[in-house]
């Protein structure tokens, strides 16, 4: 498979990071963007010391300017796409600050779009593209206390949908891994929030919210995240857009 560069949203940390050293060590050229900087540069260096090849770059999607200098920086173009920043808050919807909900949207619904739509036409151009959206289990199924993180994901799929339409005359593809919880710094808050709006230990978060619904049993990890989007990018994934990959251990089977 040819080498691509690869430019992954929210790489700074957590599940971002994880594919970003992953697909690294496949030989691909990756540029770790996050609204960190400093995050996404040691992320980075990381990838460099271990033989990869990386690049770290400031990127805020919810801000035209940020996506548009952003991309003016990259000094090659943008092959792959994985539309991954993303962030949560728990809260019962009569206490969620408006405020922090549409930012949750802005996020992870309006800045894919963003940004997905500035890569667009050098796809085109080339004829070649690929955009793996990370979803979530909660674009297809709902958990109380998400409002927002469940509206954005699930509108994902849509807009995915979309897109795989309108770019269905070129070799661009655009499908949605849709993961249960990954353990990830924003799972370990998730599990303290939802703590203390059920009023249960955190032990009890994870056996009986988190894990109890899936069948397997475990958290999903970076390598499968990582597996997928790198088949994706193979010509036998060609003919597959606009879908749905459930990464979760038999949730949504039951």
């Amino acid at each position: 498979m040819a080498t691509r560069c690869i430019l992954i949203t929210g790489a700074g940390s957590g599940i971002g990071a994880g594919i970003a050293a992953e697909l690294a060590r496949t030989g691909h050229h990756i540029i770790v963007s996050d609204v960190d900087l400093a995050a996404a540069e040691a992320v980075a260096a990381a990838i460099r010391d271990s033989r990869g090849s990386a690049e770290a770059l400031a990127l805020d999607v919810t801000r035209d300017d940020s996506v548009d200098s952003a991309l003016a920086a990259i000094g090659r173009p943008v092959d792959v796409l994985v539309n991954n920043a993303g962030l949560q808050h728990v809260a019962p919807l009569e206490d969620f600050p408006m405020p922090k909900w549409n930012f949750l949207v802005q996020v992870m619904l309006v800045g894919v779009a963003r940004l997905t739509r500035a890569v667009l036409p050098g796809m085109r151009e080339r004829g070649f593209g690929r955009i793996v959206n990370l979803g979530s289990i909660h674009s297809l199924v709902a958990s109380p206390y998400k409002s927002a993180y469940v509206a954005a994901k699930h509108g994902l799929l849509g807009f995915s949908k979309v897109i795989a339409l309108e770019t269905a005359d070129t070799d661009i593809t655009i499908n949605t891994i849709c993961p249960t919880y990954v353990k990830t710094p924003l799972v370990d808050k998730q599990i303290a929030d939802q703590a203390r709006a059920r009023g249960i230990p955190e032990s009890q978060v994870v056996s009986e919210v988190m894990l109890k619904p899936m069948p397997k049993g475990v958290f999903i990890t970076f390598e499968e995240l990582a597996g997928i989007t790198a088949f994706l990018l193979t010509p036998a994934a060609r003919n597959i857009t606009g879908h749905t990959i459930d990464v979760d251990g038999g949730w949504t089977v039951q």
